[in-house]
């Protein structure tokens, strides 16, 4: 088999073939107990100290399927638009790894709970793309293998591995989208707009945390070529476990351009696994993919099948709550922004964030403000996304409270946050320990400007001239006197009030 390391540019690729898609998600549910035993789901605990006969698949132990899994699973279907099936069952998925006890995963196969629904997703320009489901199905994880000695954190390479079966048996959703067709060059788009919305999705059910940096939310992306729209799908390859956004539209970026390469020079696609690099976004070879009957599925025999009411699924789908496309589009129209600016906010993960800090008592333009500025920023800094740093909405609502009763400019708040974050304390206290308060003084800022005025004549004299725009050199000079502590535009009106000149 010829290795093909070079890529075609991605203009090329779509002039020459056409995309598809299929995208495997991986939801790991936040339940406290595991999917059929009565493990704890707790992460951060000892290695293999969240274990029993079940999860281990030790002789004799049976298992029993955990009740607030299938209601997530329901909850899941009924989100996606999906049916729901009023009668199901588990399956043995079989194949070995190290890191599943039982050389089987208990999983669903050809009756899972949810099916044929869809999900529409906005691209970044408003268009609406619709995605649809095959599949959501219930399934167990398997525990975590940690390679040692390499230089990669694979298993090629490393020394030896050490084997956690803490994470095996824990509740797992997998939705399998239908082959995603007629995205063309937007194909990488289109793949993140979906994941993305998916878990926004996930997150407003409650059901998982859906952080992808933790593995709560994985990503497999399936991507083929074909020659034309009209023509049979190509041979596909499997990007598997993706766990970003950008990761998710950058592998299929780089799989249309590997692909096209590949058939370019007269190869074959092999249909195979491949692991994705973040480093450079690339991907390499895993392993040759499996076929559905090389996994010997069967009915699970130790488990009942499940079959909802469809009292319960109706009640279930009355309880949904506001679905995130609708309450962003809700929330954009209260706070008057443009589809890119809340774009922008569904990006830096501050919906919820913003939303919090307006019922704290912040009007939405302060909230949007130090959420998608200073904090934004700050997060972009740690790697991390905004509701992640150790500020409360109260606390960002305070300090807009500070600004907007003129005891804080914005160069304080600023000062203010970085406080907080620091670990300092509540907005107040910081305040208080730093000193911050804004100089509101009359007296103490009318000696500011009266030094500021008698230090600098020249501009003063042509403020007085009517070159009305020097006045604020004279505004710097007091705030760099007032350490940034006075408000700049009452400091503009007592300069222009010394000096006998009216600004209109």
């Amino acid at each position: 088999m010829t290795t093909f390391t070079e890529l075609l540019s991605y203009e090329d690729a779509l002039a020459s073939f056409d995309p598809v898609m299929g995208l495997e998600v991986h939801v790991e549910l936040g339940t406290r107990t595991k999917m059929f035993c009565g493990c704890s789901t707790e992460l951060g605990a000892e290695p293999n100290s969240q274990t029993c006969p079940t999860c281990l698949g030790l002789p004799g132990s049976l298992p029993v399927v955990n009740a607030i899994g299938i209601e997530s699973a329901i909850k899941i279907g009924l989100a996606l638009n999906c049916e729901i099936a009023e009668w199901c069952r588990f399956a043995r998925k079989n194949y070995f790894y190290p890191d599943m006890p039982k050389n089987f995963q208990t999983s669903q196969y050809d009756e899972p709970i949810a099916f044929d629904g869809y999900l529409d997703v906005q691209l970044e320009d408003g268009e609406i793309f619709r995605v649809e489901i095959e599949r959501a199905h219930m399934e167990e994880d398997t525990g975590k293998s940690l390679h040692v000695g390499g230089a990669t954190g694979r298993i090629h390479g490393a020394s030896h591995s050490l084997l956690d079966y803490n994470r095996a048996g824990i509740p797992l959703i997998e939705i399998v989208t239908k082959p995603i067709e007629g995205a063309g060059e937007r194909a990488p788009e289109v793949a993140k707009a979906y994941v993305a919305e998916l878990r926004e999705v996930i997150k407003a059910l409650g059901v998982s945390e859906a952080r992808m940096d933790k593995g709560q939310m994985r990503c497999d992306v399936n991507l083929s070529l074909r020659p034309t729209p009209e023509s049979e799908f190509g041979t596909r390859s499997e990007t598997k476990n993706v766990n970003s956004l950008r990761s998710v539209e950058r592998a299929a970026r780089f799989e249309i351009q590997r692909h096209a390469a590949v058939l370019s020079s007269g190869g074959s696609i092999v249909q195979e696994t491949r692991h994705f690099h973040e480093e450079d976004g690339s991907t390499t070879a895993g392993r040759i993919k499996d076929n559905a009957e090389d996994y010997r599925y069967f009915p699970e025999p130790d488990l009942v099948p499940v079959a909802p009411a469809r009292e319960w699924v109706e009640e279930l789908r009355g309880g949904l709550p506001e679905m995130p496309r609708v309450r962003r589009n809700r929330l954009r129209e209260e706070w008057g922004v443009s589809e890119h600016d809340m774009q922008s906010i569904l990006n830096a993960g501050a919906v919820d964030s913003i939303v919090a800090t307006i019922e704290e008592g912040a009007d939405s333009a302060a909230a949007r403000k130090w959420w998608m500025g200073e904090l934004a920023r700050n997060a972009n800094e740690q790697g991390v996304v905004v509701d992640e740093l150790p500020i409360t909405p109260a606390q960002v609502a305070r300090v807009a409270a500070m600004v907007a009763a003129g005891d804080l400019n914005d160069k304080l708040a600023r000062q203010v946050i970085e406080g907080v974050l620091a670990g300092e304390g509540t907005p107040d206290e910081v305040v208080e320990k730093r000193g911050l308060k804004v100089v509101s003084d009359e007296g103490a800022l009318g000696a500011a400007v009266d030094e500021a005025i008698a230090g600098n004549a020249a501009i003063a004299d042509k403020i007085r001239g009517g070159k009305i725009a020097a006045v604020g050199a004279l505004v710097g000079a007091v705030m760099k006197t007032t350490r940034g502590q006075a408000d700049a535009a009452r400091v503009k009106e007592l300069i222009l009030e010394r000096l006998g000149v009216s600004e209109g």
